[in-house]
């Protein structure tokens, strides 16, 4: 029987429609250690592997273990993208603030 874990990481995967491959490729894993992950009771994935998944999956560390359900709501999104903007390098954090200065103009 899968865990709230295994739960959230299945329905995440495939909201983004994403195979089991896809993810082990994105979060240096492989397909049976996600396939575990998402099926066996009780995974005890590393703090490491978490934050690779959270990030591939666009949702924070803490939604991935808390007992939440499987679907992130808008702060947990907001969060995640968040983070990920900040590890951007400069010149792409510019092309994102030009793009929100655009829709600024638009209003």
């Amino acid at each position: 029987m899968p865990s709230p874990l295994g739960d959230k990481l299945r329905a995440l995967r495939q909201q983004k429609k994403l195979s089991l491959e896809q993810l082990a490729e994105l979060t240096d894993s492989s397909k049976s250690y996600i396939w575990e992950l998402e099926n066996k009771d009780a995974p005890n994935p590393s703090a490491d592997k978490i934050g690779k998944l959270a990030a591939a999956l666009d949702v924070t560390t803490e939604f991935l273990l808390s007992g939440a359900n499987a679907n992130p709501d808008t702060q947990v999104v907001d969060e995640a993208f968040f983070r990920k903007y900040k590890t951007l390098p400069e010149t792409t954090k510019k092309q994102i603030r030009k793009i929100l200065d655009a829709w600024d103009d638009d209003e």
